[in-house]
């Protein structure tokens, strides 16, 4: 693709973005066919915002994420910062073609993870952490129909970026626990029905802490910077929720706390 292609795809899926709009379909030349392609207008988006970033995202790092948007392994998006919300925030279901919410566990940088030749460590990446905060995340995708549009594509619609909630930071010491064996319950309480659904650390990459690792290393090797202050919020550990109009989701963490969110129409 050439750069004046790859701006046009990044307008279409900008300009649907901010209109709730879906897209049907892009010209051929429009199409991002790699990663690389899908990427590099990923990161158009972020010029057309008018804010730093907030941090990133990592979506289908669970079987059940993979098989949600249809692509074989996980992928990066950007976080913008005009879509990060405190606990508890509503959101209109208005243009949500994905209508889930996904429980994940959120870190927040403190020191700079820069590209570089070899790869990070689990424990490289932990040590750049800050702080362990909880999250949901809304899911979206500008594409009618996200679920055959391919890897390219949806890097490129921002891995399904739309809003998030970033809610407390852990109040206790997090370093020492096994994340990957830490359940976490989901309730969706609606005008017509609830339900709950039950999670483990374990469902994102075999454990948070490695997906973490994963994006750090993903983005070294696009040549970007992780950076301190920002926050990575890792994938859902807990089979996506669906959501309608009038629902509210908890996630409850046990020992470190809860987050909520509510969906109107």
């Amino acid at each position: 693709m050439t750069p004046n292609q790859m701006s046009e795809a990044a307008n279409a899926f900008w300009s649907a973005w901010q209109l709730g709009a879906a897209i049907d379909h892009l010209l051929p030349a429009d199409r991002p066919t790699t990663r690389a392609e899908g990427y590099a207008i990923q990161a158009m988006l972020e010029g057309r915002s008018d804010k730093p970033i907030a941090g990133w995202k990592i979506a289908a790092t669970s079987a059940a994420g993979q098989q949600h948007i249809n692509v074989s392994g996980p992928l990066a998006g950007r976080l913008m910062a005009e879509r990060v919300h405190p606990d508890g925030s509503a959101f209109s279901m208005k243009g949500n073609r994905m209508a889930v919410t996904e429980a994940e566990f959120v870190f927040r940088m403190a020191r700079d993870m820069p590209p570089r030749a070899k790869a990070y460590s689990v424990e490289e990446a932990l040590a750049a952490v800050g702080d362990l905060c909880l999250g949901i995340e809304v899911p979206n995708s500008r594409f009618a129909d996200f679920v055959t549009a391919g890897e390219a594509l949806i890097i490129a619609d921002n891995a399904c970026a739309h809003e998030f909630v970033l809610g407390p930071t852990v109040p206790v010491t997090w370093r020492d626990l096994d994340l990957a064996a830490h359940r976490v319950n989901a309730t969706v309480a609606g005008t017509a029905r609830s339900y709950e659904r039950d999670g483990i650390g374990a469902n994102v990459l075999g454990d948070p802490r490695i997906a973490l690792a994963w994006l750090a290393n993903e983005l070294s090797q696009l040549g970007i910077t992780l950076r301190a202050g920002q926050i990575v919020t890792t994938g859902t550990c807990v089979v996506p929720l669906e959501i309608v109009a009038g629902d509210s989701v908890q996630v409850d963490f046990g020992v470190l706390g809860t987050v909520s969110a509510r969906f109107t129409a």
